[in-house]
C-alpha cells in the first residue's frame, strides 16, 4: 500500500516537474483586442495576422528555442474592459508580453497596466500621441502602428490640394478623434491660411444615428470634408449618409482616415462604399510593383485565412509580434527591462519593408497608403487607383 501511495505521488510529482519544464519552454503572448461589435471589422484579422506571425516562428523552432503561446482575449473596444482583461493576462495567464489593445481609448489604460506589472507592451494599432507622450512614455510601452500626428498632417496636405475653401469635420469623440483633427487643423491652417474649418461633429465610438450629425454638417454647406469615423462606424456613417446626398453635395471630396480604404471596409460595403473618395490603409493588398516580401506576406496570410484576397488589418498583428520578436533576439532574454532596452531604435522587417521604433517616443516609423478608391471590373469591390505610399518622416514632429 504504501509502496504504491509512493509511487502515484512519485508520478504525480513528475507530471507537475514535467508540466513547469514545458512550460518553462514556452513564451506567452497575451492580446486584448476589439473580437466583437463594430470594431471587429478590424480587430479579428488584427489577430489572425499576429496568429499568423506566431505560427511562422514557432514552425521555425520557436523565439530563443521557446514555442510562442498567443492569448488573445476580446476587450469589446472597451477601455474598462481591456483593462480587466489584461490584467487576466498578465496576473492569471501570466504572459510575458502584451501585443495588443485596438483603440486609442484602450491603449493609454493597457499602457498604465503594462507599466504596474513591468510587462512590456507593444501597441499594434493606437493612434493617439497621447499613448507615448513625454508625459506617459516609459520603458514598457512600444508602438508599431502610425499616429495621428501622422495620419492628421497626411491628410491635410491632401486636403490643401484640393480647390475649395470650407471644409468640415467629422470624427469619433475620444482621444483619437479629436488629437488627429488638432494635427489636421493646425497644419491646413499654415498650409492653406484661406481654407475655413466651418463645421465639426464629433459622435460617439459605436454611434448607431449618424443622421443628426450628418444633417447638422449638411446645414453648414462644406465643399470637403475630412473624416476620421472608423471600422463599423464608417460602414454605418455611409449608409446612412449615402440616401441623404452627402457625398454627393461635397462632390466626394472626402477624405478618410481610419483606414476606410482598407479591403475588409471596402468589401464590407460592397456597393454602397462611395467611390471616389480618399482613404488610407496600412496594406492595399493589391500591390502590383510592391516588394518581394509583400506578396509572400500576401500569399500567406491569403492561405492562412482561406480567403482568396486576404486583409489589409492582418499586417498590423503580424508587425506587432515581428517587432516583439527582433526586439527579444536583440535582447536574447525575455525579460522585460533588456527587451525594452533592445527595442529602442530598432529595425525590424515587415510585410512592407523595414520599420525603425526611434528612441524619442517609441513609436515605429510607420506611415499608409492614400488614394482614391474606384472600382475595376477585375475585382468585386473598390479598390486603389493608384498604390502609394506615404513617408511618414516629415510628419512625426
Amino acid at each position: 500500500m504504501r509502496r504504491r501511495a509512493f509511487m502515484a505521488t512519485a508520478a504525480s510529482s513528475a507530471a507537475i516537474i514535467s508540466s513547469r519544464s514545458w512550460a518553462a519552454n514556452e513564451i506567452k503572448i497575451g492580446s486584448p483586442m476589439a473580437l466583437s461589435g463594430p470594431g471587429a471589422l478590424y480587430g479579428q484579422p488584427i489577430t489572425r495576422g499576429a496568429e499568423l506571425a506566431v505560427k511562422e516562428i514557432n514552425d521555425k523552432g520557436g523565439l530563443l528555442g521557446r514555442k510562442l503561446i498567443f492569448l488573445p482575449r476580446d476587450s469589446k473596444a472597451n477601455a474598462d474592459e481591456s483593462v480587466r482583461v489584461a490584467r487576466e493576462l498578465i496576473l492569471k495567464d501570466n504572459v510575458d508580453f502584451i501585443v495588443g489593445s485596438f483603440t486609442s481609448a484602450e491603449s493609454p489604460a493597457v499602457s498604465t497596466i503594462a507599466k504596474e506589472n513591468k510587462t512590456l507592451m507593444v501597441a499594434p494599432t493606437a493612434k493617439t500621441v497621447q499613448l507615448t507622450s513625454k508625459a506617459n512614455l516609459h520603458p514598457y510601452i512600444f508602438r508599431t502602428a502610425s499616429t495621428t500626428d501622422i495620419e492628421g498632417r497626411t491628410a491635410a496636405t491632401i486636403v490643401a490640394q484640393w480647390n475649395v475653401k470650407r471644409v468640415a469635420t467629422i470624427a469619433p469623440d475620444y482621444a483619437y478623434g479629436r488629437d488627429i483633427m488638432e494635427a489636421f487643423a493646425v497644419l491646413l491652417k499654415k498650409l492653406r491660411p484661406d481654407m475655413e474649418i466651418v463645421d465639426q461633429q464629433w459622435p460617439k465610438l459605436g454611434q448607431a444615428d449618424f443622421a443628426p450629425f450628418i444633417t447638422a454638417q449638411m446645414s453648414k454647406k462644406p465643399e470637403a470634408v475630412f473624416g476620421a469615423v472608423f471600422a463599423g462606424d464608417f460602414a454605418s456613417l455611409v449608409k446612412q449618409a449615402k440616401p441623404l446626398g452627402y457625398f454627393d453635395s461635397i462632390q466626394y471630396r472626402y477624405a478618410g482616415a481610419g483606414e476606410t480604404g482598407s479591403i475588409e471596409m471596402t468589401r464590407s460595403l460592397g456597393a454602397d462604399y462611395p467611390v471616389g473618395i480618399i482613404a488610407n490603409t496600412y496594406d492595399p493588398v493589391i500591390w502590383p510593383d510592391g516588394p518581394a516580401v509583400h506578396k509572400t506576406f500576401t500569399t500567406a496570410i491569403r492561405e492562412y485565412l482561406k480567403d482568396e484576397y486576404g486583409s489589409s488589418w492582418a499586417i498590423m498583428g503580424y508587425a506587432g509580434v515581428q517587432a516583439l520578436a527582433a526586439g527579444v533576439r536583440k535582447a536574447n532574454s525575455i525579460d522585460a527591462d533588456k527587451v525594452s532596452k533592445a527595442m529602442i531604435d530598432l529595425t525590424f522587417e515587415t510585410p512592407i519593408g523595414p520599420q525603425t521604433i526611434r528612441a524619442k517616443d517609441q513609436s515605429a516609423n510607420r506611415g499608409q497608403f492614400w488614394g482614391k478608391l474606384v472600382r475595376k471590373p477585375e475585382y468585386p469591390f473598390p479598390v486603389f487607383e493608384k498604390t502609394e505610399y506615404t513617408d511618414p518622416t516629415p510628419f512625426m514632429d
